[in-house]
């Protein structure tokens, strides 16, 4: 088992229609395909980049976690609300995706 740490930098002004994007389509489509959710996701409360959405996911393996992206990337339902979120313009400008290890003396 492993965590996937993803942030998403916005374009200026394009944080509520990426959030909006998540909470109608997003997050239906990780559900049925796999995703396991770790926690809420993020934006910046108090800092200098506020125009971040960040979240972590649980992946069982690396296959899982190809085979749980492929299928979403390929999700009509995906294409269409991409579409439509971008209809005036780009809406992030980055993603950073890290794949996280435990230090060893913090696993119980």
């Amino acid at each position: 088992m492993f965590y996937e740490f993803r942030t998403y930098t916005c374009m200026p002004n394009k944080l509520p229609v990426v959030l909006n994007r998540f909470k109608t389509t997003t997050l239906g489509l990780f559900e049925k395909h796999g995703f396991k959710m770790q926690g809420p996701i993020y934006t910046t409360a108090i800092g200098d980049d506020n125009l971040q959405l960040k979240y972590l996911l649980q992946w069982e393996s690396h296959d899982a976690r190809d085979k749980a992206w492929g299928a979403f990337r390929l999700d009509p339902d995906w294409a269409k609300a991409l579409v439509e979120s971008e209809k005036d313009g780009p809406t992030v400008a980055k993603i950073t995706n890290e794949i996280l290890a435990a230090v060893p003396f913090s696993v119980k």
